[in-house]
C-alpha cells in the first residue's frame, strides 16, 4: 500500500483523477498491486509506440542499452517462467534482454551473444528438453563455434530424485566454458522447488553482467515482477506459494473389477477460485504424507512428535512438519552423502562412490527414507537438526483431465493410485493413495494451476490433431476433446490409447464412444497389451495405421504423446520415424529430421514423466 497519497501537486494527475485513484489503490493487495502495475507498465509501452496494448509487455528501453541474451530449455515452462523473470530483472538493471527458446537458437545466434544467461531443465534421466535437443547436440560437436569473447551464467532446473540430476545444464555450463566463455557468476542447480534459488541466481548473475555498468536502474525502466496482464479480467491471486483450498467432488475408480491396477477419477471443487486453465496444464496438489510413514520416522528417530521445529510455515510440531512440510519417502543423494557424514558408515560411505552408480541404483529401488533410518540409526539428533537433511514435500503435477471452458468450476484428475511391496514393507505414492484413501469431502485439497505452454491444442481449430495417450496418458487428451466440442472445432481428431485388458482398463471409454458416434473422434485405436498372447501397445498400431498417419501428418495433423518418458515416449518416437521413412522414401537420419521439424513448429509436442 502506498504510504504517500496521491495528489495534483505530487503527481501529473487531476485532482479528480488523483483521488480515485488513491481511493483504487489503498484497497489493494500486495498481489493486486504488483498485477496493476505490470497493466499499466504495458498500457504506457503500447502508448509509447503507437501499438495495442496486447503487443508489448514493459517500459521502452535506451537503444544504447547492453545486451542481454537469455537462452531457455523447457519441457513444461518452468525454465521459460524464470528467463522470464530475469528478463524483467536485467531491464530494470539497464540491459536489453532477448529472451530466446533454445529450439531458436542456430550456431550464428549463438557466437553474437556476448552476455548470455542460460536456463535449463533436465528431462527424464539426464537428457535434455525437447526444445534444447539440437542446440545440446550443437555445443557437444565439432561445430560449435568459438565463444571466446562472451561472459555467461547457468541456472539448472532437475529433481534429485534422479540419479543425473541437473545433468544438462551441467552440460551446458562445461560446454560454455570449453568453447572460451567466461563463466562470471557459478551455476546454481535448483531442485523441485527451485523459486527462492532462481531468484538469488538471476540477482548474481545479472549483478556480475553489470559489472561494467556504473549507472543504477533507471525508475523508467522499472517493470512489473509478474506477467502484463492485458484486460479486464484479473488473474487468480493463487499460486504454488499460495494455493487455493479446494473441495472434493467425486472420487471414481476408473477400472473394472479384476483389473491389476487402480486408476483413480478425481474431481475438485475450484468454485469462487478464479483459476483457469488451458487443455495441457498441468494441477500441482500439495499433498500429505501418511501418519503411518510419520509415526515410523519418528519412532526410529526416538521423537515423540510434539517437538516445537520451525518450518517453511512457522512454528509447528515435529508430527505436522512431517506430515505437511517434508519429503520423508523418496531418497535422493544428497540425503544419502549427509546421512553417511553424520552416522560415519563406511557402507553407505562407499555405497555413494561414483563407481558404484549401479548398485546404488538397485538399492534405491522401493527404499524411503525411513530403511535408511532403520539401517543406519542415528543417536542424539535435534528435531529440527533432522529437518535440515529433509527436502521440502514437492508438489505433485497431474495433467488436467477437463477443459476450462466446459466445466469452469472443477477439475478433473486421472489418477493411478501407487503400492507396492519392497523389502517387507507396504509401499505408497505420497499424493495418488493420499488423494484415493485420505482425503474425504470436507478435506482440502491445497492446489494450483502449472502452466505448460509446450504442450497445447493448436490455435486454428480446423488443424487436426493425432493423440497417444496410453494408461494415465490420456488424462490431456480428455481436456482435449471437451475444448474441441465447446469450441466447436471442425478439425479432425484421433485418439491412440493402450493399457492393459480391454475390460477393466479402457479408461473414459463412453466418452471416447460417445464424441465417435457424435463424429467429434474421427478415430480411436487401441492397444490392450494383455488381451492376447503376444502383448501389443501403441506403438505398435501406429505402424499398422502407417499409411493414414502420414497421410494426416503431410495434411498438417499435429501430434501429441502423453505419458511415460522411460519406455513408452522413446518407442513412440521410434514408430513415428518408422512412419515416416516407411511412407516417405527416407532414411532413418531424414526421417527423424523431418520429424524434428515437426517438433520446431509445435506440431509434435510431448508431455512424458
Amino acid at each position: 500500500m502506498p504510504s504517500q497519497l496521491l495528489t495534483e501537486s505530487n503527481s501529473p494527475l487531476t485532482r479528480e483523477q488523483a483521488d480515485e485513484l488513491s481511493r483504487v489503490v489503498q484497497g489493494l493487495r500486495n498481489d493486486q498491486i504488483t498485477w496493476l502495475s505490470g497493466y499499466l507498465a504495458g498500457l504506457s509501452a503500447a502508448a509509447t509506440a503507437g501499438a495495442p496494448a496486447a503487443a508489448q509487455e514493459g517500459a521502452p528501453i535506451s537503444a544504447e542499452a547492453p545486451e542481454l541474451t537469455i537462452l531457455y530449455g523447457s519441457q513444461t515452462g518452468n525454465a521459460e517462467e524464470v528467463a522470464q523473470q530475469a528478463a524483467r530483472k536485467a531491464e530494470e538493471r539497464g540491459f536489453q534482454p532477448q529472451i530466446l527458446d533454445m529450439a531458436d537458437c542456430n550456431k550464428p545466434k549463438l557466437k553474437a551473444a556476448s552476455r548470455l544467461l542460460v536456463v535449463v531443465s533436465t528431462h527424464g534421466e539426464g537428457e535434455a528438453p525437447d526444445n534444447a535437443t539440437e542446440l545440446h547436440e550443437l555445443v557437444h560437436s565439432k561445430k560449435a563455434p568459438p565463444l571466446k569473447d562472451a561472459k555467461f551464467s547457468v541456472l539448472a532446473l532437475g529433481d534429485t530424485s534422479y540419479e543425473h540430476f541437473c545433468q544438462t545444464g551441467r552440460d551446458f555450463d562445461t560446454r560454455l566454458e570449453a568453447l572460451g566463455a567466461e563463466r562470471v557468476h557459478p551455476r546454481v542447480d535448483c531442485d523441485v522447488d527451485f523459486e527462492e534459488a532462481a531468484e538469488a541466481w538471476i540477482d548474481g548473475a545479472i549483478e556480475a553482467l553489470a559489472g561494467e555498468l556504473d549507472a543504477p536502474p533507471s525508475p523508467s525502466n522499472v517493470v512489473a515482477f509478474g506477467p502484463v496482464h492485458h484486460g479486464a479480467e484479473q488473474p487468480s491471486a493463487y499460486s504454488k506459494k499460495n494455493p487455493f483450498q479446494a473441495e472434493l467432488l467425486e472420487n471414481l475408480v476408473l477400472n473394472g473389477r479384476g483389473s491389476a491396477k487402480e486408476t483413480r477419477h478425481i474431481e475438485l471443487s475450484l468454485e469462487d477460485s478464479g483459476l483457469t486453465w488451458e487443455p495441457g496444464d498441468s494441477l500441482g496438489v500439495l499433498p500429505e504424507n501418511n501418519p503411518r510413514e510419520v509415526e515410523d520416522v519418528l519412532a526410529a528417530l526416538g521423537f515423540s512428535g510434539d517437538e516445537p521445529v520451525e518450518g517453511p510455515r512457522g512454528e509447528v510440531d515435529l508430527r505436522e512438519g512431517l506430515t505437511h512440510d517434508y519429503e520423508i519417502t523418496t531418497l535422493t543423494r544428497p540425503f544419502l552423502q549427509s546421512w553417511a557424514q553424520l552416522v560415519e558408515t563406511e557402507e553407505l560411505t562407499a555405497l555413494l562412490a561414483e563407481d558404484q552408480r549401479d548398485e546404488l541404483r538397485d538399492w534405491l529401488w522401493g527404499r524411503h527414507v525411513i530403511d535408511v533410518l532403520q539401517t543406519w540409526p542415528a543417536s542424539g539428533l535435534a528435531a529440527q537438526d533432522f529437518l535440515g537433511y529433509l527436502r521440502k514435500l514437492p508438489a505433485r503435477l497431474y495433467s488436467i483431465a477437463s477443459s476450462c471452458s466446459a466445466n469452469p468450476d472443477e477439475v478433473h484428475l486421472t489418477i493411478a493410485a501407487v503400492r507396492y511391496d519392497a523389502h517387507g514393507r507396504e509401499r505408497e505414492g505420497v499424493a495418488s493413495t493420499w488423494l484415493a484413501d485420505r482425503v474425504a469431502d470436507d478435506t482440502p485439497v491445497r492446489v494450483y494451476v502449472d502452466h505448460n505452454k509446450n504442450f497445447k491444442l493448436p490455435a486454428d481449430g480446423d488443424a487436426p490433431i493425432i493423440m497417444i495417450g496410453p494408461g494415465t496418458g490420456v488424462a490431456p487428451f480428455r481436456a482435449f476433446i471437451e475444448e474441441r466440442e465447446t469450441q466447436g472445432a471442425a478439425g479432425r481428431n484421433w485418439l491412440f490409447f493402450g493399457d492393459q485388458r480391454f475390460q477393466t482398463d479402457f479408461l473414459y471409454q463412453r466418452d471416447w464412444l460417445r464424441w465417435r458416434e457424435k463424429g467429434l473422434l474421427e478415430r480411436v485405436d487401441v492397444a490392450f497389451s494383455r488381451d492376447q498372447a503376444d502383448k501389443v501397445y501403441v506403438q505398435d498400431r501406429l505402424r499398422e495405421n502407417a499409411r493414414d498417419l502420414y497421410a494426416w501428418l503431410v495434411d498438417g495433423a499435429y501430434v501429441y504423446v502423453c505419458g511415460d518418458a522411460d519406455y513408452m515416449a522413446p518407442d513412440v518416437h521410434q514408430a513415428l520415424v518408422d512412419v515416416i521413412a516407411e511412407q516417405g522414401g527416407l532414411s532413418q537420419d531424414d526421417a527423424a529430421g523431418w520429424l524434428g521439424q515437426l517438433q520446431k513448429d509445435k506440431r509434435y509436442q510431448r508431455d512424458v514423466y
